[in-house]
Formats: structure tokens, sequence, C-alpha cells
């Protein structure tokens, strides 16, 4: 039960309140923004660096906001629908006036000079920034282990992995920190740690959530997004995050009764096609656990109506080898494309030189047809699954890796190899722009309770289907029910 100083019990389990939850809350005045500030941080500073879930707080900046959000209660005018409700920012994007690192030593962190765009809407939205969560060097890898702070543990671990790029995020959420955090995905960075953390992890369709107006598209793989503890928490974030900015180059335009109200549509019968095979052929064997969370979940769609089956694989063998090349080529130049200072390279991780090595040898023809090569593979994807509503897979081969377990400064090109075999289902709807949830629809005893997520990939921009089902799930089998992480 959760006591406010000098008040009389109000809100039980203030920090197990979803966004929305807490949102009503503050609303109808049974708690107040800056109740909910201090609470949080007084959370974050003994939970935070437990399981690696900040880079820094901005106490100063939360209760200066939390202020404002009072002042606008208390003149009764209409409120935006999370007034109050904290929200960290991944130190990938900038605040304004805060150190920004991008989980790098061979930054400074200097303070930013602007709000990215994304940063804009969520204050428009009413959410107070506590802090920037951590992540990996420049959001490369699929775990969180930064040389500039902590690693990220999962809660239901604490010596495994919050996964990455988005796993101080993650973590932070999961702990019973913020009820919702800002992430972003490139190659599955939100789904992964939503697997890892027990959340529920939304990469919107490429358009639906600009970079704009500072960043630019490139080559289109990365989104912004959120890591909530429900499906209802994931469509409200959309509804204010999915705002395009002038001069965008890829456009989405969101329904028009938004996404929040797709949690209480009716699907209908979808035709579901489930695969457990490795997109790209990558070897490594999937966990039995991972498999039986997709067939279990599979089982779930059947009894609620769906048309469940095999699927056939998104690409042929030729088409597997040449997705694995653009994709590396892409991603590597987005490495060498980090803003590194000239006198800094040394001080980078193993993998982050890796890849910009590899990256300088990437021709500018090649990186054109790396391009093209994403294009057309998304024409093949499009046309063999062109019968499925969605596609079920498990979100990762393995159950959380152990602190380290995937990281390989000895060898970053053994390690990259690593990452695919972890991650080998995430990163084709970044290629491809599809909209892909993970959900925390199972959990295995392996030593301790951990959580497994499954994957949904739908068609382009069917973000309301995808929400649409997410919720069907939920109800049916409701995850918030089950146990927790015993933080206290």
């Amino acid at each position: 039960m959760w006591i406010a100083p000098g008040s009389v019990s109000r809100v039980p389990e203030l920090h197990q309140l979803t966004a929305h939850e807490l949102a009503a809350a503050i609303r109808t005045g049974t708690v107040s923004p800056t109740e909910v500030v201090d609470h949080t941080l007084e959370r974050a500073e003994r939970l935070g660096p437990r399981v690696g879930a900040f880079v820094a707080l901005t106490p100063e900046l939360a209760r200066g906001q939390a202020k404002e959000a009072e002042e606008r209660l208390a003149a009764g005018d209409e409120v935006p629908p999370l007034l109050g409700v904290p929200c960290p920012i991944k130190d990938l994007n900038q605040v304004a006036g805060v150190p920004i690192r991008r989980g790098s030593a061979a930054l400074a962190g200097a303070p930013a000079p602007v709000d990215d765009g994304i940063v804009t809407l969520f204050r428009r939205a009413g959410t107070i920034m506590i802090g920037k969560t951590t992540t990996p060097e420049f959001g490369l890898p699929p775990y969180t282990e930064p040389e500039v702070a902590p690693p990220a543990r999962t809660p239901w671990d604490l010596g495994r992995s919050a996964g990455g790029s988005s796993g101080g995020a993650a973590a932070a959420v999961a702990a019973g920190i913020v009820p919702i955090a800002h992430a972003s995905d490139g190659g599955g960075s939100i789904r992964i740690p939503a697997s890892c953390c027990g959340l529920v992890g939304l990469k919107p369709s490429r358009g639906r959530v600009s970079p704009g107006p500072y960043g630019a598209e490139t080559a289109g793989l990365s989104t912004g997004g959120v890591v909530t503890r429900d499906v209802r928490d994931t469509a409200l974030a959309l509804d204010q995050i999915a705002r395009p900015w002038p001069g965008d180059s890829f456009v989405t335009p969101p329904p028009e009764d938004g996404f929040l109200a797709a949690c209480d549509h009716d699907p209908g019968r979808l035709r579901i096609g489930v695969i457990t095979e490795p997109f790209y052929g990558t070897p490594g064997a999937v966990d039995p656990v991972c498999l039986d969370a997709a067939d279990q979940t599979a089982r779930l769609l059947a009894e609620l109506g769906h048309r469940v089956e095999p699927a056939p694989a998104p690409l042929t063998p030729d088409s597997q080898i040449r997705a694995l090349q653009a994709f590396e080529a892409l991603w590597s130049v987005g490495a060498l494309g980090a803003p590194v200072p000239d006198d800094a390279e040394d001080r980078l991780t193993p993998l982050t030189r890796h890849l910009r090595r590899i990256g300088r040898e990437v021709s500018g023809l090649r990186f054109a047809q790396a391009i093209q090569t994403a294009q057309l593979i998304t024409r093949e994807v499009a046309d063999r699954w062109r019968d499925y509503d969605l596609i079920l897979t498990p979100t990762l081969a393995q159950p959380p890796m152990p602190i380290g377990g995937l990281r390989n400064d000895h060898d970053p090109e053994a390690e990259f190899a690593a990452q695919y075999a972890y991650t080998p289902w995430t990163n084709l709807a970044n290629v491809t722009g599809r909209p892909s949830i993970s959900l925390p629809l199972h959990r295995a005893k392996i030593g301790v309770t951990l959580p497994i997520g499954v994957m949904l990939t739908g068609r382009y921009a069917a973000d309301t289907m995808i929400i649409s089902v997410a919720a069907q799930l939920e109800r049916a089998r409701p995850w918030r029910e089950q146990p927790v992480p015993a933080l206290s």
C-alpha cells in the first residue's frame, strides 16, 4: 500500500498502476503530479541502480513539470491524456538541457540543445521526464551493457540481461519504477527487451512515428515507440506520438478513431500463420520454452476463433542471404554515421569499431543496392505472406541471456553472428516496415520464473489490427494477474 507523505492511504500500489490508470487518478485528484514524481524518484534512486535502468535522473526537471501539470489541473482546462505520468526518455534522443551520451564513452555528454520531436510529443501529451534510460552504444546490440552505465537487468533475474537496445527503458517499467517508457526499434530494440522483461513492446509501421524534425529516416529501419505493461497503454501512447512533422519521407496516417479505440474492437476471424523456424536459416537451436510459448499462443488464438496454420518462410534461401547482406550493409553504415569525434575511435566498444570497419568498406553503389534489396525483399515477403493477416513467431530464440552472455569483445564478428541466432525473427519487420508486437503471454521456470515473449507481425500499416488482437489475447490471458518480480 502506498501512502503519500502526510496523507492518509489513498492509492494502493501506486507504482503498479498503468499509465492510463495513473492519469485517471491524477485527473480526479486522487493523487497529485508532485506526489507521483516524489514516489517515482524514490523508487528510481533505490531500484534503478539494481536493474541498470537509468544513465541519469532529472529530478529538478521532473518536479518543475509536475508543478506545471498541477497548474493546468487547477485552471480547470482540458488536460492532455497522460498529464502527470512519468515517462523517461531513452538516451539516444535529445532532451533540451539534459546531457546525452548515446551509451558511448566516446561522447562527452554535452547537454542537448533541443528536444527531439518525439520528446516534444510526449511533453504535449503531459508526461513528466524523470530521466534518461540506459542504452548500449548507439543502440547497436540486442543487450544493454554500456561503458557509461551499469548493465540493464531484467527484474525477473538480476543475473540476466534486460535485452537491448531499449534495455534501460524495459527495466524501469518492469521494476515498477514507471508505468511507461520511451523506446526505439531498429532491428528489434523494443520487442527484445519487452520479451526479456515481461512487457508489451510494439514496433509501429514505418511512417507512423516520425524521426522529425531533427532526425532523418535514412534506410527507414528504426522507429520510436514505448514499452508498457498492457496493450491499452501502448495504444494510448501511439495516439500521442503518431504525428507527422513537415518534410517526412514516410507518412502513414493514423486511423480516424485512433489506436486506443482498437483495443475494444472485435478483430473478427483472422488467418494467422505460424513460423518457428528462424527466418534466415540462422544456426543455433531454438529453446523449447520459446517454441512452447508460440505453440500455446497459437492454441489460444484458435480458441478465440482465428484460423491458425503453418505459414511459409518469408524468403527463399537465396533471398535470405541477400537480406542478411543488405541488413548488414545498412546497419554498419548506420554505425559509421554515429557522431563519433575523430579522436575518440579508441573509446568505442569492439562491436561498434567492428561495425564501423565494415561500414567503411561499403561503397556508395553497395549501399544503394542494399536499399534496393530491402525494397525487393519487402515485395517478396508481401507476396509469400499475402494470404495471412498476421504471422506468429517466438520473439527470441532463447530466454533472457545472462549478463555478458552475448557480448564478445574478443571476437565481435562472432558476436554479431550470435546476435542473429538470438534474434532470428525481429529485424525482418524493420526491413519491410511492418508493425510487430511482442506480448508477455508465457512464462517458464528456468531456475527462476522468466518471461518468454511471443511476436505478432502484421501487414504494413495494420497497426490497429495488431493492437486489436493483442488486446483480445490480453483479455483472454491477463498477464498482469500473474506474479511479478519481487522488487519492492
